[in-house]
């Protein structure tokens, strides 16, 4: 699995605040409290993301029993969001990084290089974080296909 350039295991979540598609603003302050899944993808509406959320979706039973609220965080607007969740029947919020501050902040906004070409952009990346703000896993770099399933088997 690939290491995260700027946050490990253990270190305090990065603030943030982000506009959502369902609930106004939601921030780490206001999570407090509560345990939740970050998970940065890098575009709504394309297939491996559809892909990702739909899973996420379909399992979010399994995340909530174990105690988990997810988040998706894309660089998309929030109306971009809204038409993602509804065409696909998203249950859980997506929030609007636009200037990927915090895609920035979580070290998932970096060099990516594609069919040769090198470029700034979002690394699929998921977050555990646990109800005082602390980083419980990270999951960097990962791919679409699989990827939550794998969660939901680690949460035993």
């Amino acid at each position: 699995m690939a290491v995260n350039p700027k946050l490990s295991v253990g270190d305090a979540a990065p603030d943030f605040t982000l506009p959502s598609d369902t609930q106004g603003d939601v921030s780490l302050a206001d999570l407090k409290g509560q345990k939740f899944v970050l998970y940065f993808y890098p575009k709504d509406m394309t297939p491996g993301c559809t892909k990702q959320a739909c899973d996420f979706r379909d399992n979010l039973d399994a995340f909530a029993e174990h105690g988990y609220a997810i988040y998706g965080v894309s660089p998309d607007p929030v109306e971009r969001h809204a038409k993602f969740r509804e065409k696909h029947d998203l249950n859980f919020p997506l929030l609007a990084d636009t200037d990927h501050s915090v895609a920035e902040a979580f070290g998932v906004w970096r060099e990516k290089t594609n069919y040769g070409r090198t470029y700034e952009g979002l690394v699929r990346s998921t977050f555990f974080i646990d109800a005082d703000g602390t980083i419980e896993a990270i999951h960097d770099n990962v791919r679409a296909t699989g990827h939550v399933g794998r969660l939901v088997r680690d949460l035993g």
